[in-house]
Order: structure tokens, then sequence, then C-alpha cells
């Protein structure tokens, strides 16, 4: 099983959200989050107004996945969130040990 934590600029939510669930998606988690990359103090367009920050809001996605669809799952994040400028965000992967529902203690990709 993986772990996929996506950080991704807010208005691109939906989108990904759509794209996932149209490849067999069944949950995620959302965060908002704050933060800066390599455009640290640059400017920034977030909901049409350009601003110089050293925070950026963000939005922090995460998926439990079994390994098969781990990379169609990382590959509709990218494309879904790409807008081809700074801040579209990163993608990050982790195996994931093990995962328990606690309703029904199923385990594991029983658990997903």
């Amino acid at each position: 099983m993986k772990y996929v934590m996506a950080v991704i600029k807010p208005f691109k939510l939906d989108e990904v959200r759509e794209a996932l669930t149209a490849i067999g998606v069944a949950g995620m988690t959302v965060t908002e989050v704050e933060g800066f990359g390599r455009q640290k103090g640059q400017t920034e367009v977030y909901r049409g107004a350009e601003y110089a920050t050293s925070m950026v809001p963000k939005v922090k996605l995460e998926v439990a996945c079994p390994d098969g669809i781990a990379q169609g799952v990382i590959e509709t994040i990218e494309q879904a969130a790409r807008t081809g400028s700074i801040g579209d965000g990163k993608i990050f992967v982790l195996d994931l040990e093990q995962a328990l529902r606690i309703r029904t203690g199923d385990t594991d990709e029983n658990a997903l």
C-alpha cells in the first residue's frame, strides 16, 4: 500500500478530486495549509490577486491506496493539478505499512 500526499494550489482541488474519483479513488483527506517553496518571497497569484508573501495558501491532499493503483493516483494528481506556473506543488509517496478500519476491524487493503 502507498500513502500519497500532494500539496497543490487551492483552486485546483475540485479538478483533482473529480479526476481521482474517475479512476476509482474511494476516499481522501484534504487540509488547508500554508507554506513556501522555491518562490520564497516572490509574488504569487491567489484568487486573482497578486501579492508578495513568504507563506502561500495551499491544500494538502492525502490518499491511501493499494500498490496497484498508486502510479495512476500520482499521474492523475500531477496532470489535474498542473498549471505550468511556479507553485504548482509537490507529491510525496510513502510506503504504508498497515491500515485498520475502526468500525469493522478490516485491515490493510480491505480497510481502504
